[in-house]
């Protein structure tokens, strides 16, 4: 038995509310995932120019070609262990990542090593966003309000890049990302209907320390 075979419903800690229903619920692509979130081409262009240069200064040198690439290709192990090691760790954090919209809150629940689930209540949430790349893969990142801050290390790596002073949550690489847009927008959209209707505000932010649904933003290990 993991860790995640007590969840009562997939990719939740606990049941949600009596009469809050999922909307969408999905998980990152692990190939796009891993390629994004590691730089993988950026890396494989990195140790290509490390190869080059070094087969460069052998025959500098006064090497000769079958020195050059002696020289060279000991760097290849190396290279093709890191691209390995980090297209694996992509994968684990897609397989233990679960991504889930309700009508009230979106649940990222996360963690190769250590489970964690981050709950965001759409009164918390100020915007959002999609960048999409090929294949209708994209990102979905969140803006929070400013009395709603959740840590970036506590986020990552369902975050926005360089965004450490004011962390954006992010649905990393899912696929048919604008249609997963449009459903997070319009639970956004009556969110923010229902808040209006009754004078509703977004509370301060705390450390969710119990087992119960949070109206805060909150990380809960």
């Amino acid at each position: 038995m993991n860790e995640y075979e007590s969840e009562p419903i997939r990719g939740l800690p606990q049941r949600l509310p009596k009469g809050e229903r999922i909307l969408w619920q999905g998980e990152p692509r692990w190939a796009s995932l891993a390629r994004r979130l590691f730089h993988l081409p950026t890396l494989v262009v990195y140790f290509a120019v490390l190869l080059a240069l070094r087969a460069i200064l052998a025959l500098s040198a006064g090497g000769t070609v079958k020195d050059a690439i002696l020289s060279a290709t000991w760097l290849l192990p190396v290279a093709a262990l890191a691209v390995v090691i980090l297209t694996v760790y992509g994968w684990l954090i897609a397989r233990t990542s679960v991504y889930t919209i309700t009508e009230k809150r979106l649940v990222i629940r996360s963690g190769v090593v250590l489970p964690m689930t981050l709950n965001i209540p759409f009164v918390a949430v100020e915007s959002a966003a999609l960048r999409l790349y090929g294949q209708g893969i994209g990102d979905i990142p969140l803006v929070l309000s400013p009395n709603h801050r959740v840590a970036y290390y506590a986020l990552w790596p369902h975050a926005r890049p360089w965004k450490i002073k004011q962390p954006e949550p992010m649905l990393r690489s899912v696929a048919d990302a604008e249609r997963v847009a449009e459903i997070l927008a319009g639970a956004l959209a009556a969110t923010a209907g229902r808040g209006d209707q009754a004078g509703e505000t977004a509370p301060e932010a705390e450390t969710d320390t119990h087992a119960q649904w949070s109206s805060h933003a909150t990380a809960v290990a």
